[in-house]
């Protein structure tokens, strides 16, 4: 995975991304928070461009480029697409939009993915929006809303739901401690969870009394 590495260093050393301020918010929430719903919201009102590594990967698979077969080979061999593939394609993304304010969506997942982000492209995530939501009702609402997809059984759903409180808990705790992380009480209905949403992309934000 060298040549990956090193290209993704090398674009990250002499990218647009480093000539310009960039704003960087990490967007982190177990299956069926409403991250997406949310994501549309902001970027229809605040002007961010929306990212989600999952469909990043997705398009290079769907694309047939050789770094697709790879990544589509690697997930079928049911083996974890390194982190430096993924942040490559999150930089190409970012410098290809022209914008300079970023939603990064289901990324980092992990510990490694978020030391790898900030040491590949050399930027911080301004904050952390984290949707905070009760199994509950996320499995309340993956079951309503579908209805009839394999993939959205209770056993899957719930495996989701540990993949997820055992690998991001941890990236949502480092940031935390850095005073990084806005968490969304993301229960409520779509309205209430944009207002408060709203609140934390404001610039007054932080001084608006709750």
């Amino acid at each position: 995975m060298g040549t990956v590495i090193d290209a993704a260093n090398k674009e990250a050393n002499g990218s647009l991304l480093t000539d310009k301020k960039v704003t960087v918010v990490f967007v982190l929430g177990g299956p069926g928070s409403g991250k997406g719903t949310q994501c549309a919201n902001i970027v229809q009102h605040f002007g961010y461009i929306h990212l989600s590594a999952g469909d990043l990967l997705r398009a290079e698979i769907k694309s047939g480029s050789e770094n697709g077969t790879m990544i589509q080979n690697m997930i079928e061999e049911g083996k974890i697409v390194p982190s430096e593939v993924t942040i490559k394609l999150l930089q190409q993304a970012m410098e290809e939009s022209g914008n300079d304010k970023f939603l990064i969506d289901g990324f980092p997942r992990n510990e490694e993915n978020r030391a790898a982000f900030e040491l590949v492209t050399g930027i911080e995530p301004n904050f952390v929006l984290f949707f905070d939501c009760p199994e509950e009702e996320m499995e309340r609402r993956l079951l309503s809303r579908n209805q009839g997809r394999v993939d959205d059984n209770i056993e899957t759903i719930r495996k989701r739901f540990k993949v997820f409180m055992e690998s991001s808990l941890p990236v949502i705790e480092y940031y935390d401690s850095k005073g990084k992380v806005r968490k969304i009480d993301a229960a409520k209905p779509v309205e209430k969870v944009f207002e408060a949403v709203k609140v934390v992309f404001t610039p007054s934000g932080d001084q608006v009394a709750v």
